[in-house]
């Protein structure tokens, strides 16, 4: 027999409305009285006929002024599947976090009432997340592949925000402002009560949140084409940012955050099984030792040249040699052989400062017998020395890295159990 086919969209538009939805897109409102009819008419089209999913479009209304409220409880009338949640306070994180909670669709979407973001973006967003494969998903316009129409003034104070969030949060994400964005509902109802802001600031607590507990984000670069009517203060809204991002870092430095507790219960946990080119592998971890072995090397010969215009050899040797060690046993820890969190991170460092003495040796030792030879060779000689010193040095040190510093635990991690997401709408 063959599979099931998905449902039309005459059959998609009929079930909107009745029973669990699987998708849940809300879009928060406030005094928008002419946006928000065309959005919702252009929003409900395209879950009809573009989704295969049944779907709820829900209308969070924040203390609006004007007759916002009026126009989502007239288009709600005549479209099914709309329904209208009236808020009394002010506050788009208030009211996402309000109408996520009480959602009982297994995936949430979000997006803003002017549509800046193409809908066509809205089936990838939100693929992974039914699937079960990612966590979040979020639109991004800082991509390669985006297309994004703007004034140079939004654009840059949208790379400015986002280059300072990656300077002081240390996250990877490239657009956490973008408004069009998912979650799945297991994940949002462990991370929401978390998140404080109740603004603007939402989207940024709830991605260094998610990332700091190890979910899986799904970036969507999107096409994106700036409202001309955006009535966003973007002085205020910059304040309250960067107060949001000196609350967060006062409270990941204070341990404030249970991300242990997050990571346990919502992460992912790391790979079972070692496969080539992965940090537990031989091949992955030469490549990446290399990597940082490289860059160790750099940072170290131009420490030593700075150094050397001030003090001897061997005191500028010194310095440099145990400022690069340790910042090089740290990033192969990380990144050579995949080891996260801070246990075992103080054992590490000291066996690694035991591997820099050795280094330590084999590099002054080789200064010594240089000198020696000519008590004033010239800095091109002795930086040739180094070289040679520092490759018999690397050799050793990632023999003694994998051997003993980060040598594997042999007792087994367990696999991270996955939610069951439903399966796409079909026909019985």
């Amino acid at each position: 027999m063959p599979p099931p086919l998905p449902l039309g969209a005459h059959d998609r538009a009929g079930a909107a409305g009745r029973g669990r939805p699987v998708l849940d897109v809300v879009v928060p409102v406030h005094d928008e009285e002419t946006d928000l009819e065309p959005c919702l008419r252009r929003l409900h089209a395209h879950l009809t006929e573009s989704l295969p999913w049944s779907f709820r479009i829900t209308v969070a209304e924040n203390a609006s002024t004007d007759r916002t409220l009026e126009v989502a409880h007239r288009v709600a009338a005549e479209l099914p599947g709309i329904e209208v949640l009236a808020l009394p306070e002010a506050g788009r994180g208030r009211a996402l976090r309000t109408a996520w909670l009480r959602s009982d669709a297994p995936v949430l979407v979000y997006t803003d009432v002017d549509l800046s973001t193409d809908l066509g973006a809205l089936l990838p967003l939100v693929a992974p997340l039914v699937s079960g494969h990612s966590d979040l998903a979020i639109g991004t316009r800082l991509a390669r592949s985006s297309r994004v129409v703007r004034g140079l003034k939004r654009e840059v104070v949208s790379r400015g925000y986002n280059l300072l969030l990656r300077r002081t949060l240390a996250t990877s994400l490239s657009d956490a402002q973008c408004g069009f964005k998912a979650i799945r509902a297991d994940v949002a109802a462990e991370l929401l009560p978390l998140v404080e802001d109740t603004g603007w600031f939402f989207d940024t607590e709830l991605l260094v949140l998610a990332e700091r507990a190890g979910l899986r984000i799904h970036e969507v670069p999107v096409d994106w084409v700036d409202d001309p009517d955006s009535r966003v203060d973007v002085v205020a809204t910059a304040r309250a940012d960067l107060a949001g991002i000196a609350r967060m870092l006062r409270a990941l430095a204070t341990g404030r955050l249970p991300l242990a507790q997050l990571r346990d219960s919502i992460g992912r946990g790391p790979l079972p099984d070692e496969l080539p080119g992965l940090p537990g592998s031989l091949a992955g971890q030469l490549v990446r030792f290399a990597v940082v072995g490289v860059l160790s090397t750099a940072a170290y010969l131009l420490l030593f040249v700075l150094l050397r215009g001030a003090v001897a050899a061997q005191p500028a040797n010194l310095v440099a040699l145990l400022v690069t060690a340790v910042a090089n046993t740290a990033a192969n820890r990380r990144v050579t052989f995949g080891i996260r969190g801070r246990l075992d991170a103080g054992r590490h460092q000291l066996q690694g400062l035991v591997v820099f003495a050795l280094a330590l040796a084999l590099t002054s030792g080789s200064l010594g017998l240089l000198h020696l030879a000519d008590p004033t060779p010239a800095r091109a000689v002795e930086l040739t020395v180094l070289v040679a010193a520092n490759a018999a040095a690397t050799l050793l040190r990632f023999v003694l890295l994998r051997g003993w510093v980060f040598r594997p635990s042999p007792t087994p991690v367990a696999a991270t159990a996955t939610a069951d997401l439903p399966e796409p709408v079909t026909a019985r």
